[in-house]
């Protein structure tokens, strides 16, 4: 329980260095990952009896070479298709959004150094570094929180490009 205590003053005490947007920048972050982790769930214990149930149903038609057996074919792999890539829109705004948001606490940080440095002049460097760190905490954990992103991301289209092509190869059409 201690640990949890000092990890947990270690996180407040780096959020309060980094200033107010390091919270956004943790906020994308967490709704990123919740996101990716619910497409993660979906391609691998949901999908797989979305595409055995549609699989069962082509099987079961009579009627697999007419126009309009193709017709079906391909709306039933289209909707196949919609589910799987439902919310990656968002997710991957997400993962571009997240080094702007770091960003945005750069020019924050800047803002307050330069406010320091308007009151007290540029004799107290003690004085500027809080300002300093506000305006680069926040830009690396942009470009992190954007990083571990983009390369789950990445997977995660993979993974869903692999279900949908072997959703496709499941259906034969003649």
């Amino acid at each position: 329980m201690l640990y949890l205590v000092e990890l947990w003053e270690s996180v407040r005490d780096f959020m309060a260095t980094g200033g107010d947007v390091l919270w956004l920048v943790a906020g994308a972050l967490f709704l990123m990952w919740v996101l990716m982790l619910e497409r993660y769930f979906f391609v691998s214990f949901v999908f797989p009896s979305v595409r055995k149930e549609i699989i069962a149903k082509w099987d079961a038609r009579e009627d697999s070479t007419s126009w309009y057996a193709h017709r079906i074919r391909e709306a039933w792999i289209s909707q196949a298709q919609e589910q799987l890539n439902a919310r990656m829109g968002l997710i991957n705004a997400l993962v571009a959004i997240c080094p702007m948001l770091g960003l945005l606490g750069t020019v924050t940080g800047m803002i307050a150094v330069f406010d320091v440095m308007a009151i007290q002049g540029t004799g107290n460097p003690r004085l500027m570094a809080g300002g300093i760190s506000m305006a680069t905490i926040p830009t690396m954990s942009g470009m992190v929180a954007a990083l571990s992103g983009v390369f789950f991301s990445t997977r995660l289209k993979a993974r869903l490009k692999l279900s949908a092509e072997q959703l496709v190869d499941n259906l034969p059409h003649h």
